[in-house]
Formats: C-alpha cells, structure tokens, sequence
C-alpha cells in the first residue's frame, strides 16, 4: 500500500480573537477614569487621532440643535472617501467625518480656577514639631524631639526603641527618655505611646483619675483579657465592685481613644464617580452616561488627506499612515460600541429593578447576569465586563452594577425574594429585639417563615454574619 501526500482546500469556520476585538473587549471592564487615560495615551502615540477643540464642540452642539429643529435638513455636500478600500467607507462611514460626535450634547460648565481647589491639611508631625516648638528652644531638645516625631505611626505610636532613637544621634538615654515624657503631654493626648496600654495610661492620667478602677482595669493584663472577653461578673468580683460601678467605670474606658493619631493622620476620601444616571423623566427612568472629562475623538484631517490618490507620498508613508489609521478608526469605533452597550445594560437593569428605584432595598428583585444578557442579546461575559468597576446614581443613592445581581428565594407566595432583600429583613428584625433575651437564629428563621419564607438556619447564620452581627450569646454579654 502506497502513501502519498496530496494537497486539499477545505472550508471551515472558526472564532478567533483578533486584535481589534480584543481590544473592544478590554475596554468594556474599564471605569471612566481609566478610559480617559487610555484615550489619552493613545492620542499621544497616533498622529491619526486628535481631540476636537472646545470652540468645534460647541458648534457641533448648536448644530446639533438645529437638526433637531429641523428634522429634514438639505445635504450641504456628498463628501467620498478617495482611498481606494471600501470596505472603511462601508463600516465606518460616520465615524470618517472629521466632526463626528456620536454623544449627546452637553453643556460645557466653566470650571473654578485650579487655585481655588487646593487646599493644605496639617499633619500629625507637623502639629507635634509646632506644639515641640513653642515648648522649649533648646536646639538638642528640638533634635531628639524631631527624632521621635519622625518614629510615630499613622496611630500615633512610637515605632522605634529608646536605644535605636539614641543611636541616631548619639544621645543619651536619659535624655531621649526626658523629651519622651515631653512629647507625651503634647496634644492628642495618648500620642508618642509604645503600646495601646501606655496609651490608655497617658489619657487617664490626663484625665485626673489615677489610682481609680479605671486605671487598675487597664494596667493589669488579666483583668483586659476578661473585658476583651465580655466576663463582666467576673471582672466585677476581682475588683470588688457591683455591676453598676464597673459600667460606669467602663463607660470612662470606652470614651478612651486607642488610636489619637488619626484624627490629625485623615485618610483621603476616595469619591466615587457614577458612569451612568438615572434619571426620570415623567414617568420613566432613563439612563444617562457620564461623559465629563472624556476627550472626543476624531481623524485628523490633515494625516487623512495623505491617504488620497492624488497625494505625492511616498509608499512608505501611506502604509504606515493607513496602519494608523485602520487603528484609530477600530478605537473611536470600539468607545461607541463601550458606551452603547452600558447603556443597553443600565437601561436593562431599569426596566427589572423599577420597584427599587421607586420604593427602595426591600424591593430589590433577585437578577442574575443570564438575565439581563438575554434581555439586550448579549453574552454574560459581555455582561459581566460592562457590570465590573462601573457605579450607578441613582434615587436611592450611588451603586455598584454589581450590586442589582443577587440570587433570589423563592418564597410561599410564589414571588422571587433577593438575598439583599432578606439581609435587610434580618437586620430590622435584630434591631427590634429585646436586648435582654436576643434573638436565636432558629427563631429568626421562624420569624421569616410566618412571611413566607423558608430558610434554613445555617442560611441566617450565613446572612448575620455577612452583616457582622454577633450571635445571640454574644449580642447577649454586650448588653
């Protein structure tokens, strides 16, 4: 038998991933802000790419409101494209005009001058250096004060030892020591300690009550480790005191800060900003994108113009123009298609969670991706890309995408009940307990079965634990 090679056409189809999907496809998880990024390092890297001038966007806007008035306008020009691949003209026929604005007009806002948007905060070393200032001009002071002002953490504490602190400067101990108990009479009291313990110890001897069971509680480490525990009878005996007395001495304690250097150490609030609105208009909500901030794209004219038949450019230069070119116009295509399908998605959220937007949480109705992805005719993963990092303003408040999908329970009355809708039940249910004899999680879950709904109890425990609610014992001690 004979084998021989031959040579065969065969058709077949095949999905693949090319680079310009793939790339359609990372934009869809990006947020707002890193779009804008994105865009803006593209427009550095492509001639072909530029961004429309203020002065044409508002035109454009105005010209915008003139179609609208008018909504048969007369063609001013046929404008063709001379390059000869039509395959560009066909599928991107609007993106090639070079005024091309696929977004809704908005307003342009004057924004406050940049100066008036800054604004200093005093740290916590600098009020300590100021408060070290005023307190003594001695300049080997200043330097071991300096030194352990340096050595604090975000909380306050002293991070570094008396002898490590000497070495820096080759002090002697008794002094390092000696401007220590110097920088811990500063404000916030408490600052400068090594341990939470010595913290606690400055604010009650600040206070006036040493000597007191105040401080006895907090100097011994057994009777800490019974309060972390919540043996309050137990402590009370060891102390020799009623009920009565070691709350109110524990009242004191509570009003203790063991953190006093974050309150000049503020973390920046990190703000939040929406990608889409809802926003209602009569009778029906609409989703709204927010576009402030991103740049509008288009072709530049000038680089176009090279790819013309006409053109005196060498071969070279229309290849690499053209390169760029087809990957200008695939990114300004590849942003619409973004910004369509949040748009698609927000508006489908819409129309299934419309109780929530009207009543609030406890109407939030279970929803899955599969959902909404069968509602626009998309994939999940599609769905699941434009949900990630992306935040929604709405009447109730701003939301994560992610937030309006939630396995649902059914219940006896034939309705679908969210998990966040539950969760917010528990929680009311707790808050309305006698504190004195709290509620179980069995008993919970019979509370919920007489609205109709059959949890188990592992379920409750599941649910009040995810709401960081201690158990019933535990809720039981705290009171």
């Amino acid at each position: 038998m004979a084998i021989q090679q031959k040579l065969q056409a065969r058709l077949s189809q095949k999905l693949i991933l090319t680079p310009s999907l793939q790339q359609a496809i990372k934009l869809l998880p990006m947020s707002t802000l890193e779009l804008v990024d994105l865009l803006t390092q593209e427009v550095v890297e492509n001639p072909l790419l530029e961004e429309v001038p203020a002065e044409e966007q508002q035109q454009a806007d105005a010209s915008a409101q003139v179609d609208k008035a008018d909504p048969d306008p007369e063609p001013t020009s046929d404008r063709q494209d001379t390059w000869d691949d039509a395959d560009y003209e066909y599928f991107f026929g609007d993106y090639l005009d070079d005024g091309y604005r696929p977004r809704a007009p908005r307003e342009v806002k004057e924004l406050p001058p940049i100066e008036n948007t800054l604004s200093t905060t005093s740290s916590l070393a600098d009020h300590l250096a100021w408060q070290l200032s005023l307190r003594t001009s001695d300049d080997l002071l200043r330097e071991i004060g300096a030194a352990i002002i340096g050595n604090l953490n975000e909380d306050g504490y002293l991070v570094a030892s008396i002898d490590e602190i000497a070495a820096m400067g080759a002090w002697p101990n008794g002094e390092v020591e000696r401007v220590l108990r110097l920088v811990q009479t500063f404000d916030p009291v408490g600052v400068a300690a090594r341990n939470p313990q010595e913290c606690l110890l400055l604010q009650i001897r600040h206070l006036g009550l040493e000597g007191t069971p105040c401080e006895t509680i907090v100097r011994e480490a057994d009777y800490l480790r019974l309060l972390q525990r919540h043996q309050g009878a137990e402590l009370a005996r060891r102390l020799g005191m009623s009920i009565a007395e070691l709350k109110r001495n524990l009242e004191i304690l509570q009003h203790l800060d063991p953190k006093p250097g974050n309150r000049l150490n503020p973390v920046a609030s990190q703000y939040v900003i929406p990608d889409v609105s809802i926003v209602k208009v009569e009778d029906q909500y609409v989703a709204v994108l927010n576009e402030d901030g991103m740049p509008q794209l288009r072709i530049s004219p000038v680089y176009r113009r090279m790819l013309d038949k006409g053109s005196n450019n060498s071969e070279e230069t229309r290849a690499y123009v053209k390169e760029k070119f087809r990957s200008a116009l695939w990114l300004i295509k590849s942003v619409d298609q973004r910004q369509k399908t949040i748009h698609k998605v927000a508006t489908s959220i819409i129309h299934f969670q419309r109780e929530f937007l009207e009543l609030g949480i406890e109407h939030l109705r279970p929803l899955v991706l599969r959902d909404v992805a069968n509602d626009i005719g998309m994939h999940e993963s599609t769905v699941s890309r434009v949900v990630n990092n992306k935040y929604m303003h709405t009447p109730q408040g701003v939301f994560e995408m992610k937030y309006f999908f939630h396995s649902g329970i059914h219940s006896s009355y034939g309705e679908n009940v969210s998990s966040v809708t539950i969760k917010q039940r528990i929680r009311k249910i707790i808050e309305r307990e006698d504190a004195r004899k709290p509620l179980s999680d069995s008993r919970i879950a019979r509370l919920l079965q007489e609205d109709g709904l059959v949890l188990a109890r592992r379920t409750i425990a599941k649910y009040r634990e995810e709401l960081r609610i201690p158990t019933s014992s535990q809720r039981r001690v705290l009171y």
